[in-house]
């Protein structure tokens, strides 16, 4: 299945353009939106909105600090799909979550109230991929790309399996544990990255500790493009930061992949 996700990404990529994907949790300020907004206008090609869950296994204290914000704020998922539903950021919108949401709702269940609220794809990093087939199934039925991970531990076989099988994009990430700003990037990141692009035509975009745009230039070295999430979830939490600061610190992104590409 190639759907609106991967169309939007490949379509930049042939461009010429270094992919750029903030990632905002839903239900951390009151007009939560309004950033997913700014942040397209500001130059996101598109966006992964985190589904706020009590025990997140791969994100590290800021993202987790941002849901302990949003879930005290009173956001669910069922919430957050509801303030998304008639927002029209511009740019593809990508759900990141945890399967105990996905099995509590049922998975078709769940998959339909995604494509319902205007999500077209999804990140749902605990399910191993020997068990991950009935998701993807009922994700496919209701036009969710299901977007896999490749760590950089992944061995040959097994990446050959998660790039065949991912949709949207693969996200390769730059190191092992938790998500997390970092002052570099880890050299697994680039390595796991070309390692992906030697078996795949689909998008490429790393994450993990992106943190500045001259590291997300780094990265673009071997990825077609970058995940930056917790960095831009430490400004708007240390900030009180909306819309306005939100677009700031992505056009920051933009503008230093932009002016790479131009090389």
């Amino acid at each position: 299945m190639t759907g609106t996700l991967e169309k939007t990404l490949r379509a930049a990529r042939d461009g010429g353009r270094r992919l750029l994907v903030p990632y905002v949790t839903g239900g951390l300020t009151a007009d939560w939106t309004d950033v997913l907004r700014a942040v397209a206008d500001a130059g996101a090609d598109a966006i992964e909105v985190g589904l706020p869950f009590s025990d997140p296994a791969m994100d590290g204290p800021t993202v987790q600090e941002a849901s302990s914000i949003a879930l005290g704020r009173g956001a669910t998922p069922l919430s957050i799909l509801d303030d998304l539903r008639g927002v029209d950021a511009g740019v593809p919108l990508v759900a990141m979550t945890y399967y105990n949401l996905v099995a509590r709702n049922g998975e078709a269940r769940f998959a339909g109230q995604l494509a319902a609220a205007g999500i077209c794809g999804a990140i749902v990093p605990d399910i191993p991929l020997e068990e991950s087939e009935s998701w993807e199934t009922a994700a496919a039925a209701n036009g969710i790309e299901t977007v896999l991970l490749v760590a950089p531990v992944t061995p040959d076989d097994r990446l050959k399996l998660i790039v065949e099988r991912s949709h949207g994009f693969v996200y390769t990430v730059s190191r092992m544990g938790t998500t997390g700003e970092r002052n570099e990037l880890a050299p697994a990141g680039p390595a796991t990255a070309r390692r992906a692009k030697a078996l795949t035509d689909k998008p490429v975009l790393l994450g993990f500790g992106i943190s500045t745009p001259e590291q997300a230039v780094e990265a673009c070295s071997a990825a077609d493009g970058v995940v930056v999430a917790s960095a831009l979830l430490r400004m708007l939490i240390d900030t009180n930061g909306g819309p306005e600061e939100a677009a700031a610190f992505v056009s920051r992104f933009r503008s230093a992949l932009d002016a790479d590409a131009r090389r």
